[in-house]
């Protein structure tokens, strides 16, 4: 546990060798409004840096109630790079955790020695696919169960279950395990936090990062690289876009979904290694 300089304590995990002469990684979740679940790709890397995680401010075990902006994540952000004694760090975000990196960078490029994003971030028109996609993936009676669910002003627990199955289950590409890989979700990323998403999600509508592209473009460190999954229900055109508009390299890996670490836990491993190889060491000036 590490205490900010407002009270508030964040959980938080380190695994790897201090020892190591690379760059140490800080791993941001996506959600908003979930914790941490990226201990899996952190065992991907860590023999090669330290790597720390952390559950964000009002989520698992980092207890906490109030406004939520996206200028406190990233002020938290940097807190714990200090706490920890880090000038520097390579960013890997996943899903929100890729646009809360983006705006650490916008905020503190001189502290972002590396940026590998995962599953985002995703830019211009995506929504319209991404819901047609989720939609195609469920059958009528699923669509109909999540609807239902959706409009009760409280659920039971087994109800929650459900819902989170319901809405996660079209992440993943392979449609004969996304079931038990939402389920198993649902299941130990509970309670969800939907004050904290549903703000940090308006925060991030009323201020897009496609507002901010051509800054972005200059802050963005050499080595940055964006990671994703052919299978997503998000369009990996999207990721592309975003690629090219940052010009950076983009890994469109085949057959996975949001989560490909679950679904090509090979090619994504390969990809992944690759990338924090790739990344500056901490030492290296920052551009702009």
């Amino acid at each position: 546990m590490i205490k900010l300089n407002d009270g508030t304590r964040l959980r938080t995990w380190t695994t790897g060798s201090a020892l190591s002469p690379r760059t140490p990684v800080v791993m941001l979740h996506g959600g908003p409004g979930v914790p941490d679940y990226l201990a899996p790709v952190a065992a991907l890397i860590d023999d090669l840096c330290l790597v720390h995680r952390y559950d964000q401010r009002g989520t698992g075990g980092s207890r906490w109630e109030g406004e939520h902006t996206v200028a406190r994540h990233v002020e938290d952000l940097a807190s714990l790079l200090d706490t920890w004694g880090h000038d520097r760090a390579v960013l890997i975000g996943h899903s929100f955790g890729t646009t809360l990196a983006a705006y650490f960078l916008l905020a503190h490029p001189e502290r972002v020695a590396g940026l590998i994003q995962i599953a985002g971030p995703f830019l211009g028109p995506w929504r319209d696919a991404d819901r047609a996609t989720q939609r195609a993936r469920r059958t009528d009676e699923q669509q109909a169960r999540l609807a239902e669910l959706e409009a009760l002003g409280s659920r039971t627990d087994a109800e929650e279950i459900e819902y989170l199955t319901l809405s996660w289950s079209t992440d993943h590409a392979d449609r004969n395990q996304a079931w038990a890989w939402a389920l198993e979700s649902a299941r130990t990323l509970r309670p969800i936090n939907y004050t904290m998403n549903s703000r940090l999600n308006a925060a991030a509508k009323a201020d897009p990062l496609e507002s901010h592209m051509d800054e972005l473009r200059e802050r963005l460190p050499p080595g940055a690289v964006i990671i994703g999954g052919a299978g997503d229900s998000r369009p990996a055109d999207a990721l592309r876009r975003a690629a090219r508009d940052l010009a950076c390299e983009v890994v469109i890996i085949p057959n996975a979904g949001h989560n490909p670490w679950l679904e090509a836990p090979d090619q994504f491993g390969t990809a992944l290694r690759t990338a924090v190889q790739n990344q500056p060491p901490a030492t290296s000036p920052f551009p702009g």
